[in-house]
């Protein structure tokens, strides 16, 4: 009877292991697809580091189930290479299990993104918190390639934030040089037996996609990343969008993998964020003429701009408008 009894648990794990199973998105032309061929448009919400929730408490299913009820449908894990340092990589990964489990449950598709901001040619960043260097970003890459090979909860891998070089302040760092140590962990990752889709970002802290289209990173199935903050550029913004990194989407997938913004007066205001609901309605109507996905920073009460002020989940400004626009796709 024993026996029968865990053979019972046993099948029943499989069965909600394989119903938190997401159809594998792949690249299409310039659409992203699931298994039956049909175009999937992704909108979602950035954590907070999953080490920093997991110290406060909040590294936990409830957490999900409210990013499900805002009505996302994709959220990006942006791990700092000090935390994963800090926790191990052994305590880490089950960290990111647990999100991947909880989220394949949802529904929704994760983002696994090296969360750092600088210039990795040079190994110099914009504060300690991002330090890294070539080796840890291809080990960590190695990492996850072997852990979420055969998971398509895993939809996405985003190799690297936000590339910049702060005017020279890091060095420098050109776009072949760039897009050769793209070539190189796109290589490394699928040599693994990963499958998820490559996120490949642009410079000025990953905005700018003008060399794509001369000069496209040398790989199948991958999409490319703008974070078309506000402030980077003036009102209006369609015709500069378009210029500077709207226009590869006739041929390539994009994925704001960042956008949001808060008024001058909330708390963490910041350059490049500023703005107003005028930026949301621009950037939502932007993305869904052009079938863009996005995600909207940040899913946390103290990180700016943050969607929520409290535990409670009380929407901020932006998080009110973004709740009402993702809940507004269902």
């Amino acid at each position: 009877m024993k026996n029968i009894v865990t053979l019972f648990a046993l099948f029943i794990f499989v069965q909600m292991n394989a119903l938190a199973q997401l159809s594998r998105l792949s690249v299409s032309g310039n659409k992203i697809v699931n298994e039956a061929g049909e175009t999937i448009v992704l909108r979602g919400l950035n954590a907070s580091d999953p080490a920093k929730l997991h110290r406060e408490g909040h590294w936990d299913r409830a957490y999900f189930e409210e990013v499900k009820k805002w009505g996302a449908n994709v959220i990006r894990f942006p791990v700092h290479p000090d935390q994963w340092r800090q926790l191990g990589e052994k305590e880490y990964v089950q960290l990111l299990d647990l999100g991947v489990e909880w989220a394949g449950e949802l529904g929704i598709y994760v983002i696994i993104d090296w969360h750092s901001i600088g210039n990795l040619r040079t190994s110099l960043y914009q504060n300690d918190t991002y330090d890294t260097d070539l080796k840890e970003t291809y080990r960590f890459w190695r990492t996850m390639a072997r852990q979420y090979k055969s998971n398509h909860t895993v939809a996405f891998f985003e190799f690297f934030n936000e590339p910049t070089v702060i005017n020279g302040q890091l060095g420098t760092c050109t776009w072949a040089e760039w897009r050769a140590m793209m070539e190189e962990l796109i290589l490394i990752v699928r040599a693994n037996g990963a499958s998820a889709i490559p996120l490949i970002a642009g410079f000025n802290w990953a905005y700018d996609l003008t060399e794509v289209m001369k000069n496209p990173v040398n790989a199948e199935g991958i999409a490319y990343v703008s974070h078309p903050y506000p402030q980077k550029r003036d009102k209006p913004w369609e015709e500069k969008w378009t210029a500077d990194w709207g226009h590869v989407a006739e041929k390539y997938p994009i994925v704001l993998t960042e956008i949001g913004f808060s008024g001058a007066d909330e708390r963490g205001a910041h350059i490049p964020v500023i703005s107003d609901e005028s930026y949301g309605e621009a950037i939502v109507a932007y993305c869904d003429k052009k079938g863009i996905s996005y995600l909207v920073w940040v899913f946390d009460p103290q990180w700016a701009p943050m969607l929520f002020s409290d535990w409670d989940f009380t929407p901020t400004r932006q998080g009110r408008f973004f709740k009402k626009v993702l809940q507004g796709y269902r």
